[in-house]
């Protein structure tokens, strides 16, 4: 898939007040610092679509973007960010679940990682509230101009070895780094297989 448009569209805090639910839509969220702006810029060639920050927790609005005139792409506020204060996690948790649950033209969440950590036990809740939740999501690892070849790979390992006790069976993952454009075929290419789906 090429990417030869992407326009911002609107922000806003009410899954209710999201466009119209006509278009595919995949949403992006992670922990606050994963690099998250940086991706949507690479993976739409757009060096200032979404708002990159030395801060983390600069996302704190629900942000639509067209893409090609055929689909949304969705920036969601970073979660688990120990800085911003206690009520305005709570306000951006409940943002966050009420889209999650309630956008039904989300046909999938991408779930961003760091790739250079080891398994967070906020990522981990994370994907579990959203398996017992039926919402089909992907692991995104991200920062992997960071690590090495191995390093990598031994990065999954340790999610898969963490998750293996409750998932009958592992969620996909893509490896992605938005410095070497590592992994944007691939996700682009995912999108465009799933947009072939209708839409129930």
């Amino acid at each position: 898939m090429e990417v030869y448009s992407a326009k911002f569209v609107t922000s806003n805090t009410d899954v209710k007040k999201c466009p119209e639910p006509d278009k595919h839509e995949y949403a992006f969220i992670g922990r606050s610092n994963v690099g998250k702006s940086s991706l949507i810029n690479m993976l739409t060639n757009h060096g200032k679509l979404a708002k990159t920050s030395g801060t983390p927790g600069k996302t704190q609005l629900i942000n639509h973007f067209l893409i090609n005139d055929e689909w949304y792409l969705v920036d969601l506020p970073g979660y688990g960010y120990a800085r911003t204060s206690k009520s305005q996690r709570g306000q951006f948790s409940a943002m966050i679940r009420n889209y999650i649950l309630q956008r039904e033209n989300m046909i999938c969440l991408f779930v961003l990682i760091d790739s250079r950590h080891d398994p967070l036990k906020v990522d981990l809740e994370f994907m579990e509230w959203l398996g017992e939740n039926g919402v089909p999501f992907v692991m995104v690892f991200t920062k992997a101009d960071k690590l090495t070849t191995t390093e990598r790979m031994n990065c999954i390992s340790k999610y898969q070895e963490k998750m293996k006790d409750t998932w009958e069976s592992m969620p996909m993952a893509f490896i992605t780094s938005a410095e070497t454009k590592l992994g944007r075929v691939e996700l682009l290419s995912y999108i465009e297989e799933l947009n072939q789906l209708e839409m129930e």
